[in-house]
């Protein structure tokens, strides 16, 4: 079982989350702005990431650059979930780092494979 950390602003789209990561057995710490997931992140040390990217101060995008490029967090994969669904977007989500991208809802299936793939 794996500690994963949740970055949302949306409290109903943090809560949908965390249950289905739950329901797989994994235990979940939570943020709810990308400065705030990149504190947790530096502080709990989670197995994986599942980042945001439209939120308050910083954006999913610049937390999982500071995410992966610090040497105390770079060794946590960081899923993006968002709906920002531009060929583009999911590029530069992934020059920024991050492991995964996944579009608003993601279907539950799709989010654990793609968890489970990068835990593996």
């Amino acid at each position: 079982m794996a500690k994963i950390l949740v970055v949302d602003d949306s409290p109903t789209q943090l809560t949908n989350l965390v249950k289905i990561v739950q329901n797989h057995g994994h235990t979940t710490v939570t943020a709810t702005n990308g400065l705030e997931g990149y504190e947790v992140a530096k502080q709990e040390k989670p197995d994986l990431i599942l980042m945001d990217v439209v939120m308050p101060e910083l954006n999913g995008f610049q937390a999982t650059r500071k995410i992966t490029r610090d040497t105390e967090t770079q060794h946590i994969p960081v899923i993006l979930v968002t709906t920002k669904d531009q060929h583009t977007d999911k590029v530069w989500g992934e020059r920024q780092g991050a492991a995964g991208y996944l579009i608003k809802p993601p279907q539950e299936s799709e989010l654990i494979s793609k968890i489970n793939e990068l835990l593996g």
